[in-house]
This record gives C-alpha cells, structure tokens and sequence, in this order.
C-alpha cells in the first residue's frame, strides 16, 4: 500500500514557476514509477509526466515538455514536479500517482495509488 500526499500548488502569474512535491508512505517507493496528472474542470484528467525507477527516464506530455521537469528522491520518498513558464492554460488540479511497475505509462487507469490533488491557479 503506497499513500500519497501533494503539496506545492498555489496562485502564480502567468511566467512564473511552481514547484509541486509528493510525498509517499511505503518501504518500496523506490519500486515504483511516479507519474503526474492534472484535471481542469470540466475536462478529464490528463497525463502531465512520469518518472521510472529504473534509470530514472522520464516521459512528458507534448503540452509542458521542455517547461515541465519531473524528478524523485528515492531517499526522502518523494516526487517532484518543477513547472516553469507556466500558462494559464496550466491552471488544474494537480495528482501525483504511482504505478508498481518498471514503465512509465500515460494512462489514468495504469496507476494503483493517487494523492488527494493540490490546485494550480495561473492568472493571467
């Protein structure tokens, strides 16, 4: 059983950065891939990056690659996601999930545990 707790959201202007954490109970964190997803209202929740536990390769959706950063601490069990540039199209609510698996994967219903979200407001 992996928990997983978000923090870091907030109100950013248009331009300016967030750095979102998530931080996840269990002794097999290291064994897990961690993803991010985010959901604007109204819309379904999207892919937004993943992280293997092997190597460390990472994945991106087209829509924050090369603004977007994912990286994990496997000593502090804890994932993060540095967004940079942001836009208010960015604006959602953020989940990090994990996935007991070796690949990364884009899919929702590819992960086993999800956090509660932490909310991204980008103003413009």
């Amino acid at each position: 059983q992996v928990q997983l707790v978000e923090s870091g959201g907030g109100l950013v202007q248009a331009g300016g950065s967030l750095r979102l954490s998530c931080a996840a109970s269990g002794r097999t964190f290291s064994r897990y891939v961690m993803a991010w997803f985010r959901q604007a209202p109204g819309k379904e929740r999207e892919f937004v990056a993943a992280i293997s536990w092997i190597g460390g390769g990472t994945m991106y959706a087209d829509s924050v690659k090369g603004r977007y950063t994912i990286s994990r601490d496997n000593a502090k069990n804890t994932v993060y996601l540095q967004m940079n540039s942001l836009k208010p199209e960015d604006t959602a609510v953020y989940y990090c999930a994990a996935r007991n698996a070796v690949t990364t994967k884009r899919g929702p219903s590819e992960y086993d545990y999800w956090g509660q979200g932490t909310q991204v407001t980008v103003s413009s």
